[in-house]
């Protein structure tokens, strides 16, 4: 019988761990675009390193357990979006290094409201369990954080395009667009969470 007991694994907290280092590499992109220089960037890919780590272990728990705490998919596709925010983080510091882009005004707004982003994915993640109310409000702040990334990626594009330096325009764009991306990927768990949500109450 010994064979088959099976360890029970708190999901809740390894999508908590996830989350919190999501949200330290989002500070970390922010710190970065602040000031650009190689340590900041190198921490980012640590930090990236760190969450995939951390994804690793939630997927293993879920491919070791028959019955979950919330539906399988929705732990799965949690963590997928998580540490698809943290991924773009990384991609943007490995192209600004690469590319040798200067950070400017759009770049640290959005670096800015993307950490903000992170910080309410956490909390939700984190009152998600126990209280059911104050997740929620954390779910619509990411949202709307999420909308004000969409519209700061907007104006910075119809800025860009009046520059006459095209491959100028073609690092920035991208770059941007993995800020935008991002984003799009905590608004994806904030939605996963209120559907937690609605499923637990």
């Amino acid at each position: 019988m010994f064979l088959f007991r099976r360890r029970r694994h708190d999901f809740f907290k390894l999508l908590l761990d996830q989350a919190e280092k999501t949200e330290e590499g989002l500070r970390a992109l922010y710190e970065f675009i602040q000031d650009p220089n190689t340590a900041r960037g190198l921490r980012v890919e640590e930090l990236e390193k760190e969450a995939d780590d951390l994804r690793r272990m939630l997927i293993d728990a879920l491919n070791q357990t028959f019955v979950t705490p919330m539906d399988r998919e929705d732990i799965f596709g949690l963590s997928r979006a998580v540490d698809d925010m943290i991924d773009y983080a990384k991609s943007t510091v490995e192209e600004m290094m690469l590319f040798d882009v200067r950070a400017n005004d759009h770049l640290r707004r959005m670096a800015e409201a993307l950490y903000r982003a992170g910080q309410d994915v956490t909390a939700a993640v984190r009152f998600l369990r126990s209280y059911p109310q104050v997740c929620s409000e954390h779910i619509i702040r990411a949202k709307k954080t999420e909308n004000m990334v969409e519209h700061i990626y907007r104006e910075a594009l119809a800025e860009l395009f009046k520059n006459p330096n095209v491959v100028e325009i073609l690092k920035l764009r991208e770059i941007y667009r993995h800020l935008s991306n991002a984003a799009d990927r905590g608004d994806e768990a904030a939605d996963i969470i209120g559907d937690i949500l609605v499923k637990r109450t």
